[in-house]
């Protein structure tokens, strides 16, 4: 704890005193310093289970929580070149060790926790800008990005260590799990299976070309080593190709985006009826492990955003991918479609509020299904059977309360009917509290 206070105490000073003067519109930051801390407790209470396996939630009353703290740095090497380097100290555990739920319930809780705080290096990247054409538009200053312009048509490549979700399957209203929702399947498309190692980052590059009302993108990711690896692949043997074109629209004066993306995943991957088939034959519990092969595994994602008035709007996700073959990186989410509402406080007179509320229904592949029923275990979930198959259905809410420029105060409550498709098991109800602050 004394650690973790010194940490808290360090990012305060860097926050205070480590950030760039405010520059004119007109001319663009050299340099940028920007910091950002959050913390999220998390309690269910007990829940229905008459039985439980190694990848369940815990049905008892419990309650975790996870601290993370960032230095995000950016320079401008020469006109329109850009590097960023972003520090970050971690610490705590999701819900039963972010376990039991394929759309889990922190988008701030990682595969891997820790009771001490470690630091790493999540991004380290450049970004290099190509203006065609079209009307200068500013660039606000922000965490990995340099306050100044370019012009409206351009072509934006970016190389590095970065995620995916950086570029791919953004959202204005669902997408940062430190200040809107923390549902995994509600902040990402559930089926979007993307290259990551176990905190979420990984090795690639994309190019963006906006022209006008539509933008189109393309990337190439290194994935893990084996699934849900802490290491990535060395030399991109394991590789994931992304594409999504973006097409922008108003509807009755009010601004909207609609995005088409697909992806596939090349690497040794295990086969779910093969897996079944081979422990039926020697009378053991299905393993991944044991047949994996080299394969790709492609999908889809459907992301609509668009604003209904002043202050308010709606998104909406639909995704699949294959269900013949295991989840790569993500979760185990075959098939998912969320949507929902996300509004500002200023109709009741806190413009700088927000409240939101979604709902998701995450489903598995048949075969997926005979895997786990048959006692296989996956990235998140496997409760050691699975007699009763069912949806995986999540409603959550949240309340976002600023206190002050740059700290707010959430409230967040999820209700997860079949936690990782078991219909005997649940439903969970889960209650959070989030502290953000940034500067």
């Amino acid at each position: 704890m004394r650690s973790l206070m010194r940490l808290f105490v360090l990012f305060l000073v860097l926050c205070v005193f480590g950030s760039s003067p405010v520059l004119a519109d007109a001319e663009p930051e050299t340099y940028s310093l920007h910091g950002q801390t959050t913390f999220v407790l998390q309690y269910h209470p007990a829940f229905r289970s008459p039985y439980r396996g190694a990848n369940s939630l815990d049905p008892g009353s419990r309650g975790n929580e996870t601290f993370d703290a960032t230095l995000f740095a950016g320079a401008r090497l020469w006109q329109h070149t850009e590097a960023y380097i972003d520090i970050e100290a971690d610490q705590g555990f999701g819900l039963s060790n972010t376990l039991g739920v394929a759309g889990y319930l922190s988008g701030e809780a990682y595969k891997i926790g820790d009771s001490s705080p470690y630091l790493r290096i999540p991004r380290l990247f450049a970004r290099q800008t190509f203006d065609l054409s079209g009307e200068d538009v500013s660039i606000a200053p922000a965490a990995n990005q340099l306050g100044g312009s370019r012009l409206s048509d351009n072509v934006i490549v970016t190389l590095g260590k970065f995620a995916v979700t950086d570029i791919f399957d953004t959202n204005m209203y669902a997408h940062d799990p430190r200040s809107d929702f923390l549902n995994w399947s509600v902040i990402d498309a559930g089926a979007f299976d993307y290259a990551a190692d176990a905190w979420g980052y990984t090795y690639g590059g994309a190019a963006e070309w906006t022209q006008d009302w539509w933008t189109l993108r393309i990337g190439a990711f290194d994935l893990s080593r084996v699934p849900n690896s802490r290491f990535l692949q060395r030399g991109f043997g394991q590789f994931e190709v992304t594409s999504e074109l973006e097409a922008r629209f108003t509807a009755g004066a009010h601004p909207g985006k609609i995005k088409l993306l697909a992806f596939a995943n090349r690497g040794r991957m295990a086969d779910y009826e093969k897996a079944v088939e081979t422990a039926r034959a020697s009378g053991a519990t299905p393993d991944v492990a044991a047949v994996r092969d080299y394969a790709t595994r492609p999908g889809f994602a459907l992301n609509i955003e668009q604003e209904l008035g002043p202050g308010w709007g709606m998104f909406l996700r639909a995704s699949a991918n294959d269900g013949t073959k295991e989840a790569y990186e993500f979760t185990e989410i075959n098939k998912s479609l969320s949507g929902g509402l996300s509004l500002r406080g200023t109709a009741w007179g806190r413009p700088d509020d927000a409240l939101g509320l979604a709902g998701v229904v995450n489903g598995l592949s048949q075969p997926a299904q005979d895997y786990f029923a048959a006692g296989g275990l996956g990235i998140l979930i496997g409760d050691g059977r699975l007699a009763h198959y069912g949806s995986e259905d999540i409603v959550e809410t949240y309340y976002r309360l600023a206190v002050r420029e740059g700290l707010a105060l959430s409230f967040d409550w999820q209700y997860v009917a079949h936690p990782a498709y078991n219909a005997e098991r649940g439903p969970v109800l889960a209650f959070g509290f989030r502290v953000h602050a940034e500067r």
